[in-house]
């Protein structure tokens, strides 16, 4: 059978960009844990931070969600991950203008 004839996806999301956006909500729910935790501020402080540890929670939810899915779906062939090429100017001397 063919990709076509499979209705096979193809997504912009890939396991690596949804890992790394995982990993950068867990790294902001510790900090922002560090924050709510903290006995020197006041408690409206201490409060705004659990409200935002809850988004944080909630986002890190979805996208662990939304990463076992994908995963599932690449595997059982459903979705095939889009590649894009990567065209980086900032280092590259032929991209530079000479006055």
């Amino acid at each position: 059978m063919t990709c076509s004839a499979r209705r096979v996806r193809v997504v912009a999301e890939t396991v690596g960009w949804l890992a790394d956006k995982l990993s950068i909500v867990e790294l902001k729910i510790y900090h922002m844990q560090e924050q709510a935790d903290r006995q020197d501020v006041a408690p409206d402080f201490r409060a705004r931070c659990e409200g935002r540890l809850e988004v944080l929670r909630m986002q890190r939810d979805d996208l662990a969600a939304e990463l076992t899915q994908l995963l599932s779906d690449v595997t059982a062939g459903r979705v095939v991950p889009k590649v894009y090429r990567q065209f980086k100017m900032y280092n590259d001397p032929q991209y530079r203008q000479t006055k």
